[in-house]
């Protein structure tokens, strides 16, 4: 009997086993299994007790607004990176410390004068479908970013190369226009390692690209990394056509995950991908949610639908009064600066335009109540600033001559020109504060227009419109709203980035609201081309002092990071640029410990 208790507890532990390898059974199971018993072969049952289902590694986050537009070439907004970064990966990336490093490249070098800047890729490059991924689509992706048929939010971040800007701003429909022409005269070039031409996309061989530049541009390393070098397939863009990005078919990238599915406005669903070359391999499925409601995101957090959401002001006492939910608070430094964006154009939907006046421009900025904004909006979630690049990146300047001055942004009203010159005149005008209309926006766009009542006694309507719309409003010109909030986040860390690229009047951002000025343009453009790293950051400073004293906009406040975080949520590297959850910069350090999931 010893003996076939022995046999038969074996099978047990085996049955069971292999009831584990295939995935867990949540009922009881009879098993019939034949022993043997002193040399004769018996048929026996054994009740097997239910095993507990294996938990998935996955990482649920409330993105919020769901994005404008996930195209690399044609995307500027947060939301929209935080897609595009998860499915490709450029030239170079950054690191945790926000360190340009290699991506698909694996190494780069400059000229002397930093007019040309050449890319070796890592060898054996592929999609995440296992297709070859050559220089050939780099030069495509560098060139579709210029095309003006493409007509990107970002497109002149690549002003530099040569013909860049001639291309860019060429008319299409002119019986001339010839974009193989301009295609052929750009300085952008594929090739094999010896410099002879490239076979197409298929050329294993085909793994350097040459960028030629038309003044010297030392940051251009860290811009190549950036969505507008994500080398999406020229075919799948072709075969989807103008809506080809909202597909996850088409989204073939070669980043940490592959897009599984996407519901639009609902949910996105991302795997690993096992291809990537990149620092490593994520662990787990991502999954992002399009809840705007804060309000609803939070309750679902506390029922356990979402690992990660950023938190609101709104949450604070109920954060601070649970232990566990006060644990799981991560705050730190973040990357945007946001301001009251003002339009600048000579007329707003025929009306004349109060903010052409810097008067005018002065009486808001002055008027803006910045520290109690942080206090009793933000829940001290955010930093007050006069300034714009915001501390702890290069080119942080905190001598503006902006502040919270309530009688000086008054005696500013009164010395406007004299059709805006009084808040009766622009009661007149019919001011409008436009903003996504979400609960908590609504909120915050109250005291926006409470503040502005109360310091100078103007009378701004709510414009409140879906968060979407209110996206692609700001994105163009004739329609951006007079008034808003808005703001920008670091692409890299480089003052380039925060003046050039948003604030130079030809960029798609200063035209936006229309900001123009000759001598700011001259110093940027000066510096972007000076080597010496010194003089550079000296032009940039002048640059930046010119900008704060034309008023462009009320420079508001910096975020920070701040989010909700489970426990089972291990391994993150925070930097400012997170955008959606910690460690969004190099998400494949992070891991989900499936045993402390409830």
């Amino acid at each position: 009997m010893r003996k076939m208790f022995l046999v038969l507890s074996l099978l047990v532990v085996a049955s069971m086993v292999l009831t584990a390898c295939g995935g867990g059974s949540t009922e009881p199971q009879t098993v019939v299994q034949t022993v043997i018993v002193e040399g004769t072969p018996q048929v026996v049952e054994v009740t097997v007790a239910p095993s507990e289902p294996e938990k998935e590694a996955v990482l649920r986050v409330n993105l919020g607004t769901y994005p404008d537009i996930i195209d690399p070439q044609k995307s500027s907004f947060v939301n929209e990176i935080a897609h595009l970064n998860k499915v490709y990966m450029g030239l170079t990336t950054l690191n945790e410390k926000l360190e340009t490093v290699p991506g698909a490249a694996e190494s780069w070098e400059f000229n002397d004068d930093a007019t040309q800047l050449v890319f070796k890729l890592k060898p054996n490059l592929v999609y995440s479908d296992g297709s070859v991924l050559n220089a050939k689509r780099f030069e495509f992706a560098f060139q579709r970013n210029i095309d003006p048929a493409t007509a990107g939010q970002y497109a002149s971040i690549t002003d530099e190369i040569v013909g860049a800007p001639e291309w860019r701003a060429a008319d299409t429909s002119a019986a001339d226009y010839d974009p193989e022409a301009y295609k052929a005269a750009l300085g952008v070039k594929a090739s094999h390692a010896d410099g002879s031409e490239c076979e197409g996309y298929e050329d294993t061989a085909c793994d350097t690209l040459t960028l030629t530049f038309s003044k010297p541009a030392p940051y251009f390393a860290t811009i190549a990394g950036i969505w507008v070098g994500y080398p999406a397939k020229e075919e799948n863009i072709a075969e989807g056509g103008e809506i080809w990005w909202t597909s996850s078919k088409f989204q073939v990238g070669n980043g940490p995950f592959i897009w599984e599915s996407v519901d639009p406005f609902v949910k996105s669903v991302f795997v690993p991908n096992p291809n990537f070359a990149g620092a490593g391999i994520p662990t787990y499925k991502l999954e992002f949610r399009y809840i705007t409601d804060s309000a609803v995101a939070f309750e679902a957090y506390r029922n356990n639908e979402f690992d990660v959401i950023g938190s609101a002001a709104e949450d604070l006492p109920v954060i601070e009064a649970d232990p566990d939910l006060s644990a799981q608070h991560v705050t730190y430094a973040g990357s945007c600066t946001i301001k009251i964006q003002f339009n600048l154009q000579p007329t707003w939907y025929d009306k004349p335009n109060p903010f052409t006046d810097k008067k005018v421009r002065e009486a808001f900025a002055l008027a803006f109540d910045a520290e109690g904004w942080t206090r009793d909006v933000d829940g001290n979630l955010s930093l007050p600033t006069w300034t714009w690049i915001p501390p702890g990146y290069p080119g942080y300047d905190p001598n503006s001559p902006l502040r919270f001055d309530p009688e000086a942004a008054k005696k500013a009203l009164s010395e406007a020109s004299e059709p805006f010159n009084s808040p009766e005149k622009l009661n007149a005008l019919g001011l409008k504060l436009n903003f996504g209309d979400t609960p908590r926006n609504r909120q915050r766009s109250e005291w926006i227009v409470a503040n502005y009542k109360n310091i100078l006694g103007v009378d701004i309507a709510l414009d409140p419109v879906d968060p979407t719309t209110a996206t692609a409003l700001q994105k163009d010109p004739n329609t951006f709203p007079l008034l808003s909030r808005g703001g920008w986040c670091a692409d890299y860390p480089d003052p380039q980035n925060w003046l050039s690229v948003y604030w130079r009047s030809n960029t798609t951002f200063a035209s936006r609201p229309g900001y123009a000025n000759p001598e700011f343009d001259a110093l940027v453009d000066e510096a972007d081309q000076t080597v010496d790293p010194a003089k550079r950051m000296e032009l940039y400073a002048k640059a930046q002092q010119v900008l704060l004293n034309d008023i462009p906009a009320a420079f508001g406040y910096n975020t920070l990071n701040h989010y909700l975080v489970k426990p089972w949520v291990k391994g993150y590297l925070t930097t400012p640029q997170d955008a959606g959850f910690p460690g969004d910069v190099t998400p494949w350090t992070i891991t989900i410990d499936t045993s402390m999931i409830p």
